[in-house]
């Protein structure tokens, strides 16, 4: 007699009405518990896996069952290791799936929740920052290729409010009676206002190489204006504001300051690296958000930064991803 299972697995391998190739076609949003492991510590989190393929025309469908199934067996297998990275349990489970699923390529993406433990930068009180920790893999019968992201939040002050601003009281000082050397003075040493935007930042890094994803949540926080956190008392409060105010930011600034830091804190990465930034932050004074952002090779951003333009190629992620 027939097994039910069996016939499911013919009917998907069987050919389609319509012979056309799938540039996709897999489970998007399983959540799963993971352990993170760095040297001795251990926290168990919450992810959500996205796993894809690409589809032969003379294929119907790929098994969906099995992508839970592998998810389960890759999730026990790679924290036995000493250290647990989560783009590596990407790159795990789509070399996995390619085999598994006799696939050409496939792609997963994983995105943790990921509790940072810090201090508030005045009274020192513990307190947890919630990040986002994201491994994106691609894989064919060829070779991997993996990312590791991060996303954080944090705030910038706007300049060009804060310039209407500082005109506006040079003017109000002036009429006051105090000279422009006296006003210059004043204006530096007082936090002038302007509108703040809550942003989140995102930073991706495609390399073999391992990068710690506190490093890369601490460049994301260091492009804005200031970091922003869970607890603070008033005189956290202060130096919060105040630092913001004292270091206004568009959200192009976030984007290319985010860049830099990675070339500068990571010298050693290949020019056919990959590096992704993002900036979007949320209008306080318009019902509108702004977004900026830039990717590309280590070596077109490298090449970029010494002033030779080029054919200014800007890589993108998907196409980087497609070469392995």
């Amino acid at each position: 007699m027939t097994d039910s299972r069996e016939l499911l697995e013919d009917l998907q391998a069987s050919a389609p009405e319509v012979r056309l190739g799938l540039s996709r076609a897999g489970v998007r949003g399983v959540s799963k518990a993971i352990r993170l492991r760095w040297g001795q510590a251990e926290k168990l989190i919450a992810a959500e896996i996205d796993c894809t393929v690409d589809l032969d025309a003379g294929q119907k469908g790929v098994h969906m069952s099995r992508f839970p199934e592998l998810f389960e067996e890759a999730i026990e297998q790679v924290v036995i290791g000493e250290a647990f990275l989560v783009e590596e349990l990407a790159e795990h489970i789509a070399s996995h799936i390619v085999a598994r699923q006799r696939a050409c390529r496939a792609e997963v993406r994983i995105t943790a929740r990921y509790p940072l433990e810090r201090r508030t930068p005045v009274t020192g009180l513990a307190t947890q920052e919630m990040v986002a920790l994201i491994g994106i893999a691609a894989a064919s019968d060829r070779s991997t290729r993996r990312v590791v992201g991060v996303e954080a939040t944090g705030i910038n002050a706007c300049p060009c409010a804060q310039g209407l601003v500082r005109s506006h009281a040079s003017e109000r000082l002036s009429d006051a009676g105090f000279d422009k050397p006296d006003i210059d003075r004043i204006l530096e040493l007082v936090p002038l206002a302007t509108h703040n935007q809550r942003g989140r930042g995102t930073l991706y890094v495609g390399t073999d190489a391992h990068l710690n994803a506190e490093d890369l949540v601490a460049i994301v926080e260091g492009s804005m204006s200031s970091p922003i956190y869970e607890l603070l008392k008033r005189p956290d409060e202060l130096f919060v504001v105040e630092h913001a105010h004292l270091q206004p930011r568009f959200v192009e600034d976030s984007v290319r300051i985010a860049l830099k830091s990675v070339l500068d804190r990571y010298d050693k990465l290949a020019d056919g690296d990959f590096v992704l930034a993002r900036q979007l932050n949320f209008e306080t004074i318009h019902n509108h958000e702004v977004l900026a952002e830039r990717f590309g090779t280590v070596g077109e951003l490298r090449t970029e930064l010494r002033g030779e333009n080029g054919d200014s190629q800007h890589t993108a992620l998907r196409d980087w991803l497609a070469r392995a």
